[in-house]
C-alpha cells in the first residue's frame, strides 16, 4: 500500500508513470475500521460517487489519493492542474447536501457505504467547503447548460458542500456481474507482464462495437504492432445509453473475431461526465494507470448529444487536439482516428479521408439503427456483425413489444384522469400488453397517503409514480400516469428514470385555468382563492408548463374521443401499436 506518512497533499502520489495508488488497508486495520464504523455517521454513496470511490481505492485515478481538497479542486477546475502542477483535468469531489454535511465536522470521520449498506471506506474529514457549481461547470465543461449531462450532474446532483480528507478503503465495492472481466490496474498490469505485452493500445467505448469499431481497433493494433485492450465503461454513462449488460454481451460476441493472443476485454467502473476534450485527457490518464501505452481517440470523443436544434458542445476533433498537446507530459501516445466508412466497391472499411474520389461510402447513423430496431427491419451485415445485431434485437425488440410510460401532466380539472381512463380502455382493447393506470388520486391513497402538498412532498409523490412506472416499463408493460406534476425538474427526473429502461412520452393537458375552475366539482379552486386550501397549483402555487411534451392537448377544444385518438395516432407514428393482420 502506498505510504501516507509524507507531507504531500493527500490527493497526490508521484507524477504520471509511478506505481498506482492502493488505498485498501490490511486485515488488522480493516478490523479496527469495522469496529470504529459502528459509532460513525453513515454516508450512502450515489452510483457516480461509488464509481469514483472504487477507482480512487484501486488506483485507477492515480495519482489521486482521495477526493480532492479545495486547493487541488480549484486548480483542476481553473488550470487542469493539481496544486503541485500535476496534470489532472476532471475534478473528483465528494459532494453532499447541507443537511448531510451538518454532522460531518472537520476532524471527524464518516463511514462510506453502498446502497445496500456495505461499508466500503472510511473518510477522515479534513476539509468541507461550498464550491461555486455554476462557475465550475463553465470552466470544466465550457457551458452551464443543464442539458449537458455533466453539467446537470454537477449542478443538480452533486450537493452543495464538498468533503475531503484521508481515505481508508476496507474493500472495493462488490460486483456480482462479469467478475471474470473486472480487473484493478495492478491486476491488469500483472496479467500483461506475464504475457510479455509491452505495447498496449486501449480502446474506450460506452456503445456496442460495430464493424467500424472492429476495423478501427484492428487497424490501430496492426499499425502499431501492439496488443489491444478493449476497455469499455460499465459505470454511469450518458442517459439513454444502452445498458452495460447488453453491451458486454455484444463485446463478448465479437471477441472471437480478433486474433486471440493479442486482445483483452476488461471492464472499467467509470462514471463518465461527457466532458469532451478534458474527458479525453482523463481517459488517457486512467488507461495509462491500467497499463496502456497508446490510447485511441476518435471523432467526438466523450461528447454528449447536442441540445435539440443546437450546436454540438465541442468540435469533432477538439479532444484529439487537447490530448495531442499533452500526450508527451502524460507519457501515453494518442492514436487519432477519423470517421470509418464502408466502401462497398472494395468491401472494406476505410477512414473517410482515404476513400477515393467518386467512390460511394456507406454509413448508418444511430438514428437509423434505432429506427430499424423499432420497426423490426433488417440491419445490414456491413454495418454490424450478426451476433451483435441479435443482441441488440433482444434488448430492443420492435416498439410494439417494448415497455412504455404515458405521463399526463396538467392543472387540476384539465381532464388528465378522464383521458387516462379512456386511453387505458382503448389499449386494453388492443390487448397486446398489460396496462396499468397510476392516477394521481389513486396513488395518493395507496402509495403516498402520508405525504402533504409541500413542494418536497409533491416531488416525492411524483418520484414514486415514476419509479413504479419505470418498473412496469422495464417489464414491457404500459404505464399510464396522471398526476398534476407541476414542477419541470421532477418531470425530467422521471423521464430520465423511465428512459433507462424504455420509452417515455409526456402529454401536457393544457386546458386553460378558467375552464378548469368551471369544471371543479369539489370547489377546491374556490377554497384556494379564499385561502382555505394552501399551496394549490395554479392559484397559490405555480404550474411550470413543460417545453418537452411529445403531445399537447386542450380538452376545452377537443372531445375526449378526439383527444384519445390524437394519442393513439402518436403511438402509431412511434410504432407502438401492433400491426393488425387481416
Amino acid at each position: 500500500m502506498t505510504s501516507m506518512s509524507d507531507n504531500r497533499p493527500l490527493s497526490l502520489v508521484p507524477p504520471h508513470g509511478g506505481e498506482v495508488v492502493d488505498l485498501l488497508v490490511g486485515d488488522q486495520r480493516r478490523r479496527e475500521l469495522l469496529q470504529l464504523s459502528r459509532d460513525l455517521p453513515d454516508l450512502t454513496l450515489s452510483v457516480r460517487q461509488l464509481c469514483d470511490l472504487e477507482l480512487l481505492l484501486c488506483g485507477g485515478f492515480s495519482p489521486l489519493r482521495g477526493f480532492l481538497g479545495r486547493d487541488d479542486y480549484e486548480g483542476v477546475v481553473r488550470d487542469m492542474r493539481l496544486s503541485d502542477g500535476t496534470l489532472w483535468p476532471i475534478p473528483i469531489a465528494l459532494g453532499v447536501d447541507e443537511a448531510t454535511a451538518e454532522p460531518l465536522s472537520e476532524g471527524g470521520s464518516v463511514a462510506l457505504r453502498d446502497a445496500e449498506g456495505v461499508l466500503v471506506a472510511v473518510l477522515h474529514v479534513e476539509e468541507r467547503w461550498a464550491p461555486d457549481r455554476e462557475a465550475d461547470a463553465r470552466a470544466v465543461f465550457g457551458t452551464a447548460d443543464p442539458g449537458h449531462p455533466g453539467v446537470d450532474l454537477l449542478l443538480n446532483r452533486s450537493g452543495t458542500i464538498n468533503l475531503s480528507g484521508r481515505l481508508e478503503g476496507l474493500q472495493l465495492p462488490p460486483h456480482y456481474d462479469y467478475r471474470r472481466l473486472r480487473h484493478t490496474p495492478a491486476e491488469l498490469r500483472q496479467w500483461a507482464r506475464k504475457r510479455g505485452w509491452q505495447k498496449i493500445v486501449a480502446f474506450q467505448t460506452r456503445n456496442p462495437m460495430h464493424r467500424a469499431h472492429f476495423e478501427l481497433t484492428l487497424r490501430a493494433a496492426r499499425d502499431l504492432q501492439a496488443n489491444l485492450l478493449i476497455h469499455p465503461v460499465v459505470g454511469r454513462t450518458q442517459p439513454g445509453d444502452l445498458d452495460h449488460f447488453t453491451r458486454v454481451r455484444c463485446y463478448e460476441a465479437i471477441l472471437g473475431r480478433f486474433p486471440q493472443p493479442t486482445v483483452k476485454l476488461s471492464l472499467l467502473p467509470l462514471s463518465m461526465r461527457m466532458g469532451g476534450p478534458r474527458e479525453a485527457l482523463w481517459h488517457a490518464i486512467i488507461r495509462k494507470n491500467y497499463g496502456a501505452s497508446h490510447f485511441i481517440v476518435g471523432r467526438d470523443h466523450a461528447s454528449p448529444r447536442p441540445p435539440a436544434g443546437g450546436e454540438p458542445y465541442y468540435g469533432p476533433y477538439d479532444a484529439q487536439d487537447l490530448l495531442r498537446e499533452h500526450s508527451a507530459e502524460l507519457g501515453i501516445e494518442m492514436v487519432p482516428f477519423r470517421e470509418f466508412v464502408y466502401v462497398e466497391a472494395k468491401d472494406e472499411y476505410l477512414p473517410s479521408d482515404e476513400v477515393p474520389d467518386g467512390t460511394a461510402a456507406l454509413r448508418l447513423s444511430g438514428t437509423e439503427l434505432r429506427r430499424r430496431l423499432a420497426e423490426g427491419r433488417s440491419i445490414p451485415e456491413w454495418f454490424t456483425f450478426p451476433e451483435v445485431a441479435d443482441e441488440l434485437r433482444r434488448r430492443h425488440p420492435p416498439a410494439a413489444q417494448r415497455g412504455l410510460t404515458l405521463f399526463f401532466t396538467g392543472l387540476s380539472g384539465a381532464g388528465k384522469s378522464t383521458l387516462a381512463n379512456a386511453l387505458q380502455i382503448k389499449l386494453l382493447e388492443v390487448g397486446d400488453r398489460p396496462v396499468t393506470l397510476l392516477d394521481g388520486d389513486i396513488v395518493r391513497k395507496n402509495l403516498s397517503s402520508e405525504l402533504g402538498f409541500s413542494r418536497e412532498h409533491r416531488d416525492l409523490n411524483v418520484q414514486r409514480i415514476g419509479f413504479v412506472a419505470s418498473e412496469i416499463t422495464k417489464n414491457r408493460g404500459i404505464a399510464i400516469c396522471a398526476p398534476i406534476a407541476p414542477y419541470d425538474g421532477v418531470r425530467r427526473d422521471v423521464r430520465r428514470m423511465v428512459e433507462q429502461v424504455g420509452t417515455f412520452l409526456l402529454i401536457h393537458v393544457s386546458t386553460p385555468l378558467d375552464v378548469c375552475e368551471q369544471r371543479d366539482r369539489k370547489g377546491l379552486y374556490a377554497k384556494a382563492r379564499a385561502g382555505v386550501v394552501k399551496n394549490f397549483t395554479g392559484i397559490s402555487d405555480p404550474y411550470e408548463e413543460p417545453t418537452d411534451a411529445e403531445l399537447v392537448l386542450d380538452t376545452s377544444q377537443r372531445s375526449v374521443s378526439a383527444a384519445v385518438q390524437d394519442i393513439l395516432l402518436l403511438l402509431e407514428r412511434r410504432n407502438f401499436l401492433p400491426i393488425q393482420h387481416q
